[in-house]
């Protein structure tokens, strides 16, 4: 299970603060011993004293008191504030009204900067900050921008009679580009451009900027679609040098790897993947043993053959950190001629892989494992809709039929287990579209995780999970060497305490199970969801109280998947994590130290980040393609369901379509406002109130493709 993260009690230290900043500005003359601080506070707790120290600490730190010798403090003075000591170094997190906070490594609190103070910085940029006090509270105020987090925006050309603005895609943007002329590149008004930042003069309000790249006009789906990518920090092709050094690989000689790998181009191997991939990561191979065990062999796409440190291909597939996968369009981390052809695991052909191999009996223990680089022979490409045919008995296959059936056996007790350990059976609905030969959306369906998928999903947990046992448990002797660990924190009990109120509003309860994870009663919970028809609303909200999962080298566990160690090994074809995680245990497998050790903190933080990108560019290109699916549905009635109360309206998911919709405040009768405790929409004249997964019935009043949204009314006979 993870080990929880320690999370300081936030309330707690704010009163602490305020109640010690109090106390030396109110005796600035005054030396104060810690023990001195601790009687008069009245505090007795060792965990209370102990807070006590840590903001004493920190506020010395920031330069508001000073300590004058060993745990004695008094006021800083003046001249005492304004000093070196009195700057610290973090990123700016801008919000949409122009002010910001610094966040800072190990600081639990968020240092709040004013509009006026965020000077030349841009979201996300490292900045250096002074910081001061007002009105009992510290602030900050920006005084050098120490790394732009990018230098290339997404923007719309704004020509005005004598000026050229670009305006930032980026609502947490906080100034537009001035575009001198030449620096144009031929873009007209209201096109959407690629602009870099060039410099920011002293004294002017505006950054200058250049055109780079004209994407065209908006209500375009492939300008759109790019739109979506370049404002994600995703470009749309690849290098001309990246290109041509993956063009310059060569076919291996499998005989010749054959000496220097396990050969498994014998044994029986099948993939099982979507109807439209191309690139297959995985390939699973199978053979019954003479004592009644199987060996069942995971092999992964070894992309570190081809794709070595340091070269091109490495840096542009490590600046990309995963592929995006849009509606309409894959944007792949590697060039295809490795993603689709020479790394794939396609069917009928030779293919170099990494593999995890188990020997496992027939009620799913592990009895042994072996990791290392072979060579296999896909004997047949399964879609998944075919593998549940015959798990299900609806289809016969001579040569694969029992192994699938088998390999189904294996892997439900696998996720039997997984579960009675904690971990999170989360289920959710997803919508895929179906699309016409232009790529506009004519039909959605709702996509189900059956066996077939789920059998896929448990044997790459199993190598997952082995593989970061293999290097992350300790061994006599032996130094834990630093790894790509994929973690997952306990959720927070603040978020837990708020999902137990709005699960109550549903007539819901968390069961407490003896010896067992909260994780244990929410699988209850969602079950009876199901059952009921709601968990389209109550399983969102599980998956919003937990924390995110993230890549880094401290291993905490993995919570939600209930593991002590966890990686992530099979994917590199489209996930730089597991390429670096195929690295470091092929350094490890041959009793050599991965060189670059020392990087991998630097290198967790970077994918976790283009991972969020990741997501945050496939969920937008959903929302364009809804509003697409619903352009000629203008007018129409339909039922829905309430899917998010907020104080501007509520989110309605239409029944019919799968499709969301905001409900402006503006457009219900009367006048409505939030009661936040329970997340209700209240009317102050006794119409409709309205709540989570409340039955609405709605008329899609405009739909918006630029600012991907579908905005809802309510009908005639209910406005009055």
């Amino acid at each position: 299970m993870a080990k929880k993260k320690k999370k300081p009690q936030s309330k707690l230290k704010y009163k602490f603060t305020k109640k010690l900043v109090h106390l030396f500005e109110s005796h600035p003359h005054k030396n104060f011993s810690e023990k001195e601080i601790i009687q008069i506070m009245g505090v007795k707790s060792t965990s209370d004293r102990k807070l006590i120290h840590d903001v004493l600490i920190e506020l010395t730190t920031f330069n508001i008191v000073k300590a004058v010798q060993r745990g004695v403090y008094r006021i800083a003075q003046g001249s005492e504030r304004h000093n070196a000591e009195n700057v610290v170094e973090g990123t700016i997190d801008f919000n949409q009204r122009g002010a910001a906070y610094l966040i800072v490594d190990g600081m639990e609190d968020d240092i709040f900067i004013h509009s006026n103070n965020t000077g030349k910085a841009f979201h996300q940029d490292k900045v250096r900050v002074e910081l001061f006090k007002r009105q009992g509270k510290i602030e900050g105020k920006v005084i050098d921008v120490v790394e732009r987090k990018r230098t290339e925006f997404v923007g719309t050309v704004d020509v005005g009679k004598s000026t050229v603005f670009v305006r930032p895609e980026e609502s947490r943007m906080p100034v537009d580009f001035f575009i001198e002329k030449g620096h144009l590149k031929n873009a007209k008004h209201g096109d959407k451009v690629i602009v870099k930042f060039l410099s920011w003069p002293g004294g002017s309000k505006s950054p200058l900027g250049g055109v780079i790249e004209r994407l065209g006009k908006p209500g375009n789906m492939d300008v759109d679609m790019n739109v979506i990518l370049a404002e994600n920090g995703f470009p749309t092709h690849f290098p001309r040098a990246v290109e041509l050094e993956a063009d310059a690989i060569q076919e291996p000689n499998y005989n010749e790897e054959a000496k220097k790998r396990r050969d498994f181009r014998k044994t029986l191997t099948f993939t099982i993947d979507p109807i439209d991939a191309k690139d297959f990561d995985d390939a699973l191979s199978f053979q019954e043993l003479k004592n009644g065990n199987y060996e069942i062999g995971i092999h992964i796409a070894d992309v570190s053959h081809y794709v070595t440190p340091g070269s091109k291909l490495d840096l542009e597939a490590y600046s990309r950190g995963n592929s995006v996968y849009l509606v309409d369009r894959v944007i792949p981390m590697l060039p295809e001629v490795l993603s689709n052809k020479l790394c794939s695991l396609r069917p009928k052909e030779e293919k170099l892989t990494f593999s995890a191999v188990f020997e496992i009996t027939p009620d799913a223990k592990v009895v042994n494992e072996w990791f290392g680089k072979t060579v296999i022979y896909s004997d047949h490409r399964f879609t998944y809709e075919q593998a549940q045919e015959i798990i299900e008995g609806q289809a016969e296959n001579k040569e694969f039929g029992d192994v699938i059936l088998t390999m189904d056996k294996v892997a439900k007790i696998l996720r039997k287990k997984r579960l009675q350990a904690g971990a999170l059976n989360v289920e959710s609905q997803e919508v895929r579209f179906e699309l016409d030969e232009k790529g506009n959306p004519v039909g959605l369906k709702i996509k189900v995780s059956k066996d077939a998928n789920k059998l896929i999903e448990e044997f790459m947990l199993l190598a997952n999970r082995k593989v970061a046992s293999y290097i992350g448990e300790p061994k006599k002797g032996k130094k834990v060497i630093p790894f790509v660990y994929r973690t997952h924190d306990e959720p927070d009990e603040a978020k837990i305490s708020d999902l137990k109120g709005f699960l109550a509003e549903f007539g819901y309860s968390i069961p407490q199970v003896k010896n067992k994870p909260i994780s244990y009663g929410l699988n209850q919970v969602m079950e009876k969801a199901k059952e009921k028809d709601e968990l389209h609303i109550i399983g969102p909200l599980v998956i919003r109280s937990m924390s995110k999962a993230v890549y880094e080298t401290d291993n905490i566990g993995h919570y939600g998947l209930a593991f002590d160690y966890y990686t992530h090994f099979t994917s590199p074809i489209r996930r730089y994590a597991d390429l670096l995680v195929h690295r470091i245990l092929f350094e490890q497998l041959n009793g050599r130290t991965y060189k670059d050790s020392n990087m991998l903190d630097d290198w967790c933080k970077h994918i976790s980040g283009t991972e969020k990108s990741a997501t945050e560019a496939e969920r937008e290109s959903i929302k364009y393609m809804q509003v697409k699916f619903m352009e000629d549905k203008v007018g129409r009635t339909y039922s829905g369901k309430v899917t998010g109360v907020t104080d501007w309206g509520i989110f309605v998911e239409l029944d019919e379509t799968k499709c969301e919709g905001l409900l402006h405040i503006n457009n219900l009768p009367g006048r409505y406002v939030l009661d936040t405790k329970i997340k209700h929409l209240v009317s102050k004249e006794g119409h409709e109130n309205y709540h989570l997964g409340m039955a609405v019935e709605v008329v899609v009043k405009n739909v918006d493709l630029v600012k991907k949204q579908m905005d809802l009314i309510l009908p005639d006979d209910l406005m009055f």
